[in-house]
């Protein structure tokens, strides 16, 4: 019998007997959802226990959720919630262990109003019920009621970053649906249908706010005279992306760089700005006053704060200045007093490549990260050259071996990929968590409204100041940048590699065509 399945705590609680008699009026074909008024009205009578119309009620729920559940994967168009949610509101607590037993308790549940929320996963029909939380109501009453994050935010007094990772952790337990990003590419071969498709979940504007800068670095990429945006069109490109991530259905990131973003006279309105609108934000820049990163934290903390160093002091000066090397240990002291999560960035040349584990080794337990990116021969830095690439092969090799030595060596170029792949090891996400991630999960915006693919290179898509950063995106430009080298096709690395298209540019080659020149597979 349905019923008899349904409600077999119930049943247990009763006893086959009891519970026979009384359900007798439901009848043999009456529907099944009845039980938990016959059984309230018997409780009314003091014939059975007061809770087990609840209990029944709560049986039903687990019953339609598993009911409801779709065969295959629901598809959300916008954010809603689970079409097999149901809220029951009960008039006794710790009835969920009843389900879970099936036995009649000790003692009775205890009276007192509980909100069970009830649903089934995603996919694998799991039914699972738990007490609402004031945090699962709150989501809950925002997706009903299409209130945004920003809004809901204002109304509590809320950080809005709070709201939406509310969202998230509902999100994750399956109480609401997302939409599936819009952000996908597909394999190295578009033509071959068992290529998977990338998705990214989350998107970076990588913001060069102004080119306004103390130091004077012999690679710099870019030092043109450009117009910084005033701070109320800069703020509408904070409106502009949250527009474009609601769109892709993606989260967004908001790193600040420039020049030294911390020169742009508004910058500590426009990174409140960030923080209210709940972006993950982070800072490129250099060494500061420790007065004036407390002022930015009393904000919000960046998700980490990079700075940069070409190599040991002697070497590291001569790129950045006499005294840099010194002042940026010493900011790094101030970085973890502080709990900034700290990046050390180097720019690989062939004149400090020698430096690199010798300066990896030094900020050992300094800073919590680093990376390095090889130089792009564009701006200054076309009078620099790399090493040969068969001397970076083993560069590369020396690299990998010693960052399973030391924690504080992070892996970035995609080419390390072909190192941990040719010793039998997983390969990492590359540069990006994508390989390449130019107009695909980041894209750079420039001081006066130029938009790149990437920064390193010469790679312009359009001016936000004309378009908005949507259509920016969905440009052929942008696909084209998007798209692995026609020479990686084949590679069973191409989801996360693709080599470095701004090292393939700035070594003449065709980043549609070429690859990578360092490349040794």
């Amino acid at each position: 019998m349905e019923r008899e399945t349904i409600y077999r705590a119930c049943r247990a609680i009763l006893g086959e007997k009891a519970w026979a008699a009384s359900t007798a009026d439901a009848g043999q074909g009456s529907a099944p959802e009845e039980v938990p008024l016959r059984l309230a009205r018997e409780a009314d009578r003091g014939q059975i226990p007061s809770y087990l119309a609840d209990l029944a009620a709560l049986e039903w729920a687990v019953f339609s959720a598993g009911a409801k559940a779709p065969g295959a994967r629901f598809e959300a168009e916008t954010i809603l919630l689970n079409p097999t949610l149901s809220l029951v509101t009960t008039s006794f607590k710790n009835l969920a262990d009843l389900l879970e037993k099936g036995v009649k308790p000790a003692k009775d549940p205890e009276p007192g109003e509980e909100r069970m929320l009830v649903w089934s996963i995603p996919d694998t029909k799991e039914v699972r019920l738990r007490v609402a939380t004031e945090e699962d109501l709150l989501v809950l009453k925002m997706v009903e009621e299409h209130l945004g994050a920003l809004a809901v935010a204002g109304m509590g007094g809320l950080p809005v970053r709070a709201i939406r990772e509310a969202m998230d952790r509902a999100a994750a337990k399956g109480l609401v649906l997302y939409p599936q990003t819009r952000l996908r590419r597909g394999g190295v071969d578009a033509g071959e249908a068992n290529r998977p498709f990338m998705s990214a979940d989350r998107f970076t504007l990588q913001w060069h706010v102004t080119q306004r800068c103390e130091l004077s670095c012999s690679h710099c990429y870019d030092r043109t005279d450009r117009r910084e945006l005033p701070l109320g069109r800069a703020l509408g490109v904070l409106e502009d992306l949250e527009q474009f991530c609601e769109e892709k259905h993606v989260r967004g990131a908001v790193t600040f760089t420039g020049g030294n973003p911390l020169l742009y006279p508004p910058f500590a309105s426009l990174y409140k700005a960030a923080v209210e609108r709940g972006f993950s934000v982070a800072i490129l820049g250099n060494p500061t006053q420790r007065s004036v990163l407390q002022r930015l934290l009393d904000i919000g903390k960046p998700d980490f704060f990079q700075v940069s160093l070409e190599g040991l002091e002697g070497k590291n000066d001569r790129v950045r200045g006499p005294g840099h090397f010194r002042r940026t240990l010493a900011f790094l002291e101030v970085l973890k007093d502080l709990g900034v999560y700290s990046m050390v960035m180097l720019t690989l040349t062939r004149e400090n490549m020698e430096d690199v584990l010798p300066l990896a080794r030094a900020l050992q337990g300094k800073a919590d990260v680093f990376h390095f990116n090889r130089l792009s021969r564009s701006g200054r830095g076309a009078e620099l050259s790399l090493p040969a690439p068969e001397e970076y092969r083993s560069f590369l090799e020396a690299y990998a071996a010693a960052s399973k030595e030391l924690s504080i060596m992070g892996l970035k170029d995609n080419l390390l990929n072909l190192v941990l792949t040719a010793q039998g090891e997983a390969p990492f996400g590359g540069c990006t968590g994508f390989g390449c991630g130019a107009a695909f999960n980041f894209m750079s915006l420039l001081p006066d409204g130029q938009v790149h693919a990437c920064r390193k290179f010469p790679s312009p898509l359009g001016n936000i100041l004309s378009e908005s950063l949507s259509a920016i995106y969905d440009s052929k430009g942008a696909s084209r940048y998007r798209q692995r080298p026609a020479a990686c096709s084949t590679c069973s690395l191409g989801t996360v590699c693709g080599g470095c298209l701004a090292v393939i540019q700035t070594h003449g080659l065709d980043i549609s065509r070429d690859r990578d020149p360092f490349c040794f597979l």
